[in-house]
């Protein structure tokens, strides 16, 4: 809990310092479904697939230079899963990117990002753990270093308020735990705009 609270002290911090240098600030939820390999079978034995099931997620940018800015989103598997039938999972993605907007009408802008990140897997066991230093959690995490690429399709639907397809590609490394290391994220998003032309 206490890594949440300050990743959530973090992240509006930096949107007050960058907000004052920045053009445009774009902040949105959103909610959809990975789709990845099936599950194999390999010398080491089952591989389960990666996908299904609904995600959730929150995600936000910067705009500093007419079109280009920083943006950042978290994404995690709403429900837990079951890994390989039998081990509660769930899988979170984040990641921080660079990002390009483009104008093409006047109430409809195409976005393309791309950057690194780290895809998490938390496997829960049911028993309690803690460190010294006394945090405690039900859950061992698997992170994987990833790079991402993606888009989407910005519709203004009333005056800043947006709707946003987009799809997100995860090139995760070493993805040992899945049967491929490209799931494909594919969601919507409702958000608003604070500053820009709009």
């Amino acid at each position: 809990m206490r890594k949440r609270f300050a990743i959530v002290v973090l992240c509006w911090v930096w949107i007050v310092v960058t907000s004052s240098f920045a053009q445009q600030i774009d902040v949105a939820v959103a909610a959809g479904s990975l789709r990845g390999a099936n599950a194999t079978t390999n010398s080491l034995g089952y591989v389960p697939g990666e996908g299904g099931g609904t995600y959730v997620g929150i995600n936000g940018d910067v705009i500093f230079l007419k079109n280009l800015g920083v943006q950042g989103d978290v994404f995690w598997k709403a429900g837990q899963g079951l890994y390989a039938g039998a081990v509660p999972d769930r899988p979170i993605f984040w990641d921080i990117n660079a990002i390009y907007l483009r104008h093409l009408m006047p109430r409809v802008t195409a976005e393309a990002v791309g950057g690194i990140g780290v895809a998490s897997v938390r496997f829960y066991s049911g028993t309690v753990n803690c460190s010294f230093y006394g945090n405690c959690s039900d859950y061992v995490s698997s992170n994987h270093f990833q790079g991402d690429v993606g888009g989407g399709i910005r519709f203004y639907v009333w005056r800043k308020v947006f709707v946003r397809p987009e799809v997100r590609l995860y090139l995760v490394h070493n993805n040992l735990e899945f049967s491929s290391s490209f799931p494909l994220r594919y969601s919507g998003s409702i958000g608003y705009t604070f500053g820009g032309s709009r």
